[in-house]
């Protein structure tokens, strides 16, 4: 498995698959390069990952997504890894993510040493944890 930055090119794999951002920020996102491809050995995209910046200055993860047969095989803590390493080499400390109450990957994210930070209610919606950690 290869982890590359998004570019042009894969601006329709994610409008395609991505449907949790809006269209019009994809191209942003792919020019910040906020968005990772995650590709097989044959090169194929088997899953992305999106980040931004909670406060305008804290990495903050905002999706990771693996195709199902590529899941429990280590593909995600890859990712999570190779981004953190990334943020750390550009001065952050700390980095943030956060997932649904009724989601199992809070306790991937544990595993990986996230640590509870606080929670967000909104209406109709399961409670998002937010999770932090110290990547020094």
């Amino acid at each position: 498995m290869k982890i590359v930055i998004a570019t042009d090119s894969d601006y329709e794999y994610i409008r395609d698959h991505d449907h949790h951002i809006l269209q019009s920020l994809i191209l942003p996102k792919i020019h910040g390069h906020e968005i990772y491809l995650l590709r097989n050995e044959e090169d194929i995209n088997i899953g992305w990952m999106r980040f931004g910046y909670f406060w305008d200055n804290t990495p903050f993860m905002n999706m990771i997504w693996v195709d199902e047969q590529y899941r429990s095989k280590g593909v995600g803590k890859q990712v999570v890894l190779f981004w953190e390493d990334e943020m750390q080499k550009k001065g952050f400390k700390l980095v943030m993510t956060s997932t649904l109450a009724n989601e199992n990957a809070q306790h991937f994210y544990r595993s990986l040493g996230y640590q509870d930070a606080g929670c967000l209610i909104l209406e109709n919606e399961p409670l998002e944890i937010i999770l932090t950690k110290k990547i020094v």
